[in-house]
């Protein structure tokens, strides 16, 4: 079972510690790299590394002053390490480090989100091969249409959920570029090698091209990602939550001993965690908008981009974090009624055979059209009078004409219906 959410994890990944730590490791290796080509003495980078230490409440003091937070770093930096902080930030401008670092904290955080979803697939994956065979009824427009099983149900959610793992896959891909390249992206006075070093220690690719910023359509597509999962995971708890409703009650959410549903009601036992993560999809959706508003910047680089990110991508990928956990913990614990979902098939008096009756019909060589006004019929006098939809049909000299009792009572066999259960799950790879 999925742990309980826990904010360290991934909120961890956005403090100004961890930032301020990943900043030092760029500079890091950047003076490595400077040494390995001479322009730093050893025995300087030795000291560098002896000396380098950062203090966040420092550093925020000094930006009061500076009003620029890498200068601010740099100044703790130089106070710490003394005159060979010289050799520190040599030939850089403050984003070939600030990207190296952002792309490091979105894929942790986008690790964090993968694994997370893969134990939630396994979860609704041990739902689908439960609940495999479980009749309950198809809806659309909101409307009883034909029977499905609520394990199909369940597999369709474990196919969508490996796409949403494929693409923040993709999306992991995409954010793993670094750069080191200057002020403008010309190298002009970083030496090429210093990128290479550097977005080789960190595990992360060379840009082909970069100006002062990575380009924002890899941090768009990033979050794209993120907004399309959390879109899937509203989508998900919408359907429990209709399915919840009282007058159809056919899955709820796990209601614990000593929950409470209403201030007001004792009876209320509310989708409360459905409705959360439905609200929540508004958020990080909503936080796709700024982020493809940030690929259009004014040249080389303006600042339009920074002050949002620093809200909109932690926000998200801890928001997503969240949901996830709460999501999975809806999904193990959901109370499921097959009596229930039995009792809905039936609600409509068997309407929802009736295309296998329109399709039999045409088999006896009626045209469509005629064994469509004769199954429609029947059936709008069933919806009117409530009479069993079966038995008006046999009561039908005109179909009685075509098919057999025998033939009609078939067409009302709902596990032809689910003939083909098997062949789906084949296909979504359960097993």
């Amino acid at each position: 079972m999925i742990k309980r959410y826990t904010l360290p994890e991934m909120g961890a990944i956005w403090t100004l510690e961890r930032k301020f730590q990943l900043w030092l490791e760029v500079e890091l290796l950047a003076c490595e790299a400077w040494t390995e080509l001479g322009a730093i003495p050893e025995d300087a980078l030795r000291e560098i590394k002896e000396k380098a230490r950062i203090d966040v409440a420092r550093i925020q003091q000094i930006e009061q002053q500076t009003r620029h937070d890498f200068i601010a770093f740099l100044t703790n930096l130089s106070e710490n390490v003394g005159q060979n902080a010289r050799f520190i930030h040599l030939g850089l401008t403050s984003y070939d480090v600030e990207d190296n670092a952002l792309s490091l904290r979105m894929r942790q955080a986008v690790d964090i989100l993968i694994a997370k979803l893969e134990v939630l697939r396994g979860s609704i994956r041990n739902k689908a091969v439960q609940y495999k065979m479980t009749p309950m009824i198809g809806r659309t427009h909101g409307i009883h249409a034909e029977p499905i099983t609520f394990g199909l149900k369940m597999a369709l959610w474990y196919d969508e959920v490996g796409r949403n793992i494929r693409r923040l896959k993709g999306a992991r891909e995409v954010i793993s570029y670094g750069k080191v390249s200057g002020a403008v992206g010309t190298m002009a006075q970083p030496d090429p090698f210093i990128e290479s070093y550097v977005c080789e220690k960190l595990g992360l690719t060379p840009a082909p091209v970069s100006t002062q910023i990575l380009q924002r359509d890899r941090h768009a597509e990033y979050m794209a990602a993120l907004a399309i999962t959390a879109c899937s995971l509203e989508k998900f708890a919408t359907e429990i939550r209709n399915l919840q409703r009282t007058e159809i009650l056919e899955v709820e959410e796990g209601f614990r001993k000593g929950q409470k549903g209403s201030s007001a009601m004792p009876h209320k036992r509310n989708p409360i965690v459905c409705e959360r993560i439905a609200g929540l999809a508004r958020v990080v959706r909503s936080n796709l908008l700024p982020a493809l508003e940030n690929i259009s910047l004014w040249h080389e680089r303006d600042l339009t981009n920074s002050s949002v990110e620093r809200v909109i991508i932690p926000d998200s990928t801890i928001l997503l974090d969240y949901m996830l956990t709460k999501f999975t913990e809806v999904v193990e614990n959901l109370l499921v009624y097959p009596e229930n979902m039995m009792k809905n098939i039936h609600k409509t008096k068997g309407l929802i055979f009736s295309q296998k009756v329109l399709l039999e019909l045409v088999k006896k060589g009626l045209s469509r059209e005629q064994a469509y006004e004769s199954v429609q019929r029947n059936a709008m006098e069933s919806w009117h009078s409530g009479r069993e939809f079966k038995k008006l049909l046999i009561e039908d000299e005109q179909i009685c004409s075509q098919l057999t009792p025998e033939e009609i009572d078939h067409c009302f066999d709902i596990e032809e219906q689910l003939n083909n259960v098997d062949f789906i799950f084949e296909k979504a790879g359960i097993r």
